[in-house]
């Protein structure tokens, strides 16, 4: 969002050559407010470390850190080395199997040569890392810089590390943060850059969420980045086809490739996906999957195109986005954890509220609380139970174990408020990518205005 014009109301119009006077703004002025001082951002960050480690040592055993995801990925790389016709039908543990690609399996048999410990904690840190990297390149996309920069990226890191999705990925021990830092470092190289799109090619090679950047990349015009990251994905695919060529077969040409339901009961509280939620109100998956299919191209084909209207309009992170949401939406499987993608919309919330003025202003900072509220990893379970970090969705009745499917499992018989509660990420995703996709077209039509990353709100 542009500066708004002092006289008008309105926002400037602006070329190339009125960038620096429209973004030197009293309103974003570093002694009148609006931004983070790194003491600030370093003290909060501090703290929310600290409280994490009170709660790890407050709840001894595998509380706050389970890992259980992490001990499948190692024991699948396992069977990936001495038993690899088995891989796809073996069970971790009853109703759970490895679900990613066999390169995937073959990182896995790697990584598993670690000795238990050490590898608990560097997954544990580096996706901690992974997350603050995230923020701090997604401000510098959005035009941050220096000592703003730091402090926004600490503060932010910190509200983020609460939410629901980040403490779920740590305490599975999941690679949904690794990854999609992997993709946002990608796209925030120069489009100039020979290897651009490799990272997505090799985030998806591992999780095929990412493969959405894909077709993302096509519609913006960068036919030579798409290319690369679908040769990178094909060329890991070969990876494990010459590594593990039955389990490979099994995967890419198997009768589960395209079944949600390999994942678990696509109904269960935890799927936050639209299929998840059609499948809850219908009452099957069968009965969801045509609602799916129709609402998942629509959503799909008007949240890329919005993606590429504000990728034209020079406003690069609202695109990338954009898409990320709409491929958690449209997916056929979003778990909890995948919605780490939501921290993300934090700077892009507190960068609008920074550029604003007045009510818009406002606005900007309420919808960033407001997204962090709803995504909260908030104590569900209050004394004398454990107050273990829970999201909101998790009030609404689940199916113990997420072993649903029955007719009579809870997830079938929600009322109106344990819908609301039960569909909490999905229904936020909606509305923030109907929020976006409605803002796309007027982000272009104020087109040649120009959002130079290369000024900062440190400058002005």
């Amino acid at each position: 969002m542009l500066p708004p014009h002092p006289r008008k109301g309105g926002y400037v119009l602006q070329t190339r050559s009125q960038v620096l006077p429209a973004l030197s703004s009293p309103t974003t002025s570093p002694r009148r407010g609006g931004l983070v001082v790194p003491a600030a951002g370093v003290a909060a960050l501090a703290s929310t470390f600290a409280l994490y480690l009170a709660n790890l040592l407050g709840h001894p055993g595998q509380q706050i850190l389970n890992l259980l995801d992490l001990r499948l990925y190692v024991a699948a790389g396992q069977v990936a080395l001495h038993a690899p016709a088995t891989l796809y039908g073996w069970q971790f543990q009853p109703g759970m199997r490895f679900t990613y690609t066999p390169f995937a399996a073959l990182l896995f048999a790697v990584i598993g040569h670690l000795p238990w410990a050490v590898l608990a904690w560097l997954m544990t840190g580096a996706s901690m890392l992974a997350l603050g990297l995230a923020v701090w390149l997604t401000l510098g996309a959005l035009g941050w810089a220096g000592r703003r920069r730091l402090g926004a990226a600490l503060a932010i890191t910190a509200a983020g590390f609460w939410t629901e999705p980040v403490q779920r990925v740590l305490h599975w021990g999941q690679i949904d943060l690794l990854l999609m830092t992997l993709v946002v470092w990608d796209l925030c190289r120069p489009d100039s850059e020979r290897w651009k799109g490799a990272g997505i090619g090799l985030a998806a090679g591992i999780k095929l969420v990412p493969l959405v950047f894909i077709p993302y990349l096509v519609i913006t015009g960068r036919i030579r980045q798409a290319a690369v990251a679908l040769a990178t994905f094909t060329a890991l695919a070969g990876v494990g086809f010459a590594g593990l060529p039955g389990a490979s077969a099994q995967w890419w040409f198997g009768p589960a490739f395209l079944h949600p339901g390999r994942t678990g009961f696509v109904g269960f509280v935890a799927d936050q996906s639209l299929l998840a939620m059609f499948t809850r109100e219908s009452g099957s998956v069968a009965a969801g999957t045509s609602c799916w299919l129709a609402a998942a191209a629509a959503i799909g084909v008007t949240g890329l195109t919005a993606g590429a209207l504000w990728h034209r309009a020079g406003r690069p992170v609202y695109g990338w986005v954009t898409c990320a949401l709409t491929g958690l939406l449209v997916s056929p499987v979003s778990w909890d954890h995948h919605w780490v993608w939501i921290v993300l919309m934090l700077p892009v919330l507190a960068d609008v509220a920074v550029r604003a003025r007045g009510a818009a202003s406002w606005a900007g900072w309420a919808a960033a609380a407001a997204l962090a509220a709803l995504f909260a990893a908030w104590p569900l379970r209050w004394p004398p139970a454990p107050q273990l970090p829970w999201g909101l969705i998790w009030a609404a009745p689940h199916t113990l174990g997420g072993g649903g499917g029955r007719p009579w499992g809870s997830e079938y018989h929600w009322h109106l408020a344990a819908s609301l509660t039960g569909n909490l990420y999905l229904l936020a995703g909606l509305a923030t990518v109907g929020c976006l996709v409605a803002m796309a077209p007027a982000a272009q039509a104020r087109d040649p205005q120009v959002w130079d990353p290369q000024v900062s709100p440190a400058r002005r």
